[in-house]
């Protein structure tokens, strides 16, 4: 009772709140409505459903004649699947019911069967015979579909069935038709279509054929009375002059084309003067100087005054009508269509310049999309513009407009630049001096974008820009690199502040061109060490790998010893035996990237314990990524010198296998184990199976020696000569890129600029400098060029033995140390005994070069022969 009296006590119900309450459930009505809408009812769901014993062709037919719209679009969407499974049944049970479903047909279904009869003729799953038959009728009849998106969707398939029926076919289901299509009693929508598949068929028949059936309706469609059709039948006169030759295309085409010029309606005159000037090719002299050239030069006079929807055309088309139009300008000509490009390029920028606001119009939004759209076309056609007044007058008849538009204040123009720079460089070649400042501002943009775009081909611009060109004396070459290096460097740090990881990704792989354009005392100081930093504090994983990669390509090419060192020890210590797991990751990537430009001795001697030490690693992904990495650290040793570190992987392989209680780790490790058995250790000797990438390993070890005589040579000159002289890189990279290398390996050796072969062997000019000044490395087979016994003084015998077939290799062998080595076919090397067992190394050089490095520490590894 006292709840109800307590309920009763509560509700209020006077008129107000009776009203109020009704409100309230009317609301909630409302709210429910359109879930019960959403609902379907057992008839429904009976509609819906479909028996599971029906096979794919059956249940496509119930589909079709009882189901709804929906069902029936999902089955004409898999058409081109049931074409595949069973083709015959479709086109007898499927195909009828299609064509009866697309007479009332909706937009969707409209659209997802022209898309599924193009799949079909593309996928090629019948004739084309089989093709027409089934399919070309159902084509022509939706062709004139009352929505235009339909309309348009059918003709792309028709026009595509086009290219591969045969003529037959098309002069009596399509070109016949046609004649009825294209007169005036005819839809709007029908004429323009018939438009198009005009200049569609212009390719298909012989040019007399043409001329007889297809240039009276051309000529019908130009003089329409709707300026759309018009301007649609004047853009398909490029593909019918093409297909009737240039002969006629004079008589016939030409006057069309002028009269349409002059038509009444703006975007038949843009349709016009685009098709002229990609027909100019087609046009003689005369012709272009008595008909082309006057009606350019009317566009260009009223495109500012009355006529600005031929502008943004103008602007694009006007680098390309320059040169078609060259031969036949007058200097005076030549001249004023230079001014006029002069004028496009500063257009919607008078304000900028210092006029007088009261005495300009306020631009409308509109005008000014449209002015930055003209400009925008002026960059692009830049390089264009350099060729028609020749690059020798750069500077002094583009120079101001290349600087304004590379400072325009609208990003998309100084976009359009950066991508455009590199062409501009390289037409500049030996003067590219002049456009350094702007590279340098471009470097600085304050828009990502535009440095996106001109890291694109950042290596290239900047071999030509310290370089000075492709033909340019060293004279010519470049003193301000020092400008560019703060702006290189400001640009990685813009890019690494931004959340545009991808562009900062791009901007590092790049930055690895360097060592070929700087010395390396300046990538040493202003980029090695951010590199490092990037791979360790960066939390991006592709930028770290970008930056690893660039940081090993900067060490690859690195002159000193001692900083070569120094950046080793922080990889070890900071990377490999860093505090976070992250680090140690990042630690196995460098080291692979290592194995893939250093030669296999240099992994060996300063990286391969240190990567076996990872395996006790307590963190189970570090072991994991170990494991992967394993086979590409065996495929670095040699026998019998790396005997030693065989032993070493094979003990850590086993710590792993009875010690490892991670299952994922055991199991990746069980796998890494089979693969290993399967690997074959390259020997010593040159080997056949291995002898490209045995060549490869032997020039970049080469190249690695000749860095330490470079380093060596200029302290010696240092000391005698009292005072420090610095040897060039430039030198350097001269030396290497002189230097001749099979053309197989050089295209595998990483990190060559377009034009700069990375790798090198010991060339004539390297041997005059005295920069290798002992024998061959004693590990390495002998150069060809040494086979001559006179040429090797030092050396009383020689053994010759037949490595591999229509091989043989030259073993010279010194007074003190006679040493015999034979192989046998299996290529398995049997060491003889004929005197006591000589220890050499791997890597040692001469006695010379170990006089002059003094108390240098050795980096060869000992092996017993």
């Amino acid at each position: 009772m006292h709840p109800i009296i307590l309920f009763s006590y509560k509700m209020d119900f006077s008129q107000n709140n009776l009203f109020g309450y009704i409100e309230d459930l009317q609301e909630l009505t409302i709210i429910e409505r359109p879930v019960r809408r959403s609902l379907k009812t057992p008839e429904e769901i009976e509609r819906l459903t479909v028996d599971k014993e029906l096979n794919d062709i059956e249940r496509a037919v119930y589909l079709l004649s009882s189901g709804q719209d929906i069902q029936g679009t999902i089955v004409v969407a898999n058409l081109p699947v049931l074409m595949r499974q069973n083709p015959a049944e479709t086109l007898r049970r499927v195909l009828p019911k299609v064509r009866e479903v697309l007479h009332v047909a909706g937009v969707e279904m409209q659209l997802t069967a022209a898309v599924s009869f193009l799949t079909i003729l593309q996928e090629e799953t019948v004739s084309v015979h089989a093709y027409s038959h089934s399919f070309l009728h159902t084509i022509l009849q939706n062709l004139e579909h009352r929505d235009a998106g339909v309309s348009n969707a059918w003709l792309e398939t028709l026009l595509a069935v086009i290219e591969v029926l045969p003529k037959e076919t098309i002069r009596h289901e399509i070109l016949n038709p046609l004649v009825s299509k294209a007169q005036l009693s005819q839809t709007l929508q029908s004429r323009l279509v018939s438009c198009k598949i005009l200049g569609k068929l212009a390719n298909k028949f012989e040019a007399h054929i043409i001329k007889r059936e297809i240039l009276p309706l051309v000529k019908s469609l130009c003089q329409d009375v709707e300026y759309e059709v018009r301007s649609c039948m004047c853009r398909q006169l490029e593909h019918i002059a093409q297909g009737i030759g240039s002969e006629l295309t004079k008589n016939a085409v030409l006057p069309e084309l002028v009269e349409l010029a002059r038509d009444e309606g703006s975007s038949v005159r843009l349709a016009a003067f685009e098709t002229l000037v990609n027909l100019l090719e087609m046009f003689d002299a005369d012709d272009r100087s008595q008909t082309v050239l006057p009606l350019v030069k009317s566009f260009c006079e009223k495109s500012f005054k009355a006529d600005e929807s031929i502008l943004v055309s103008l602007s694009f088309h006007l680098g390309k009508l320059c040169n078609g139009l060259y031969g036949i300008f007058t200097p005076e000509q030549h001249l004023r269509f230079l001014e006029f490009y002069k004028k496009l390029c500063t257009l919607g920028l008078q304000q900028e310049n210092g006029h007088n606001d009261n005495q300009i119009q306020l631009q409308t939004l509109e005008q000014e999309k449209k002015y930055i759209s003209v400009r925008k076309n002026c960059s692009y056609n830049f390089p264009a513009m350099i060729i028609f007044v020749d690059p020798k007058n750069f500077h002094l008849e583009l120079y101001s407009t290349f600087f304004c538009l590379c400072h325009d204040p609208e990003a998309p123009v100084r976009y359009t630049m950066a991508i455009g720079f590199y062409e501009v460089a390289k037409l500049l070649n030996s003067g590219v001096y002049v456009i350094h400042k702007e590279l340098v501002a471009l470097l600085q943009d304050e828009s990502l974008e535009v440095l996106d775009a001109l890291i694109g081909r950042l290596p290239e611009i900047l071999e030509l820009v310290t370089t000075g060109g492709e033909n340019s004396g060293s004279e010519n070459k470049l003193l301000t690199v020092p400008d560019l290096i703060p702006a290189l460097t400001r640009a990685e740090q813009k890019a690494a502040t931004s959340l545009k990881w991808r562009t900062h990704e791009k901007l590092l792989q790049k930055y690895a061109c360097l060592p070929h354009v700087i010395s390396s005392d300046q990538i040493y100081y202003r980029f090695l060490h951010r590199m490092l930093t990037i791979v360790m504090t960066n939390n991006v994983l592709p930028v770290q790998k970008a930056a690893a990669r660039t940081l090993c390509v900067y060490l690859r090419y690195n002159r000193k010893q001692e900083q070569r060192h120094e950046v080793i020890q922080k990889l070890i210590e900071q990377l490999g035996q860093g505090k976070s797991y992250w680090n140690r990751l990042r630690f196995l990537d460098t080291c692979e990237f290592i194995m893939e430009l250093f030669s296999k001795s240099f992994f060996c001697e300063y990286f391969f314990l240190q990567v076996l030490e990872l395996t006790h690693d307590p963190v189970a992904n570090v072991r994991m990524k170990l494991c992967y990495l394993l086979p590409k650290v065996k495929s670095t040793l040699k026998v019998p010198t790396d005997k030693h570190l065989l032993q070493q992987l094979e003990l850590c392989i086993r710590k792993l296998l009875c010690e490892e209680k991670d299952k994922d780790v055991l199991n990746i490790v069980k796998k890494t184990v089979l693969e290993l058995d399967r690997m074959e250790i390259s020997m010593d000797a040159f080997q056949k199976r291995f002898y490209e990438n045995d060549l490869l390993d032997q020039e970049k070890e080469r190249e690695e020696h000749l860095l330490l005589e470079m380093e060596q040579l200029e302290k010696e000159k240092q000391q005698n000569e009292g005072r420090p002289v610095i040897m060039s890189d430039k030198m350097f990279e001269k030396k290497r890129r002189d230097s001749k290398i099979p053309s197989a390996l050089a295209k595998n050796i990483p990190m060559s600029v377009s034009g700069n072969p990375s790798g090198s062997s010991t060339s004539k000019e390297v041997k005059k400098s005295k920069l290798v000044r002992s024998q061959s490395f004693s590990s390495q087979a002998l150069h060809p060029k040494y086979g001559n016994i006179d040429k090797c003084p030092k050396y009383t015998s020689i053994m010759i033995f037949s490595l591999i077939p229509n091989m043989t290799l030259f073993v010279l062998l010194s007074d003190d140390s006679f040493r015999t080595r034979s192989t046998n076919t299996g290529g398995n090397v049997a060491f003889s005994s004929i005197s006591s067992i000589a220890t050499t190394s791997r890597n040692t050089s001469n006695s010379v070069d170990q006089k002059n490095n003094g108390g240098k520490e050795s980096h060869s590894r000992k092996m017993s022969l």
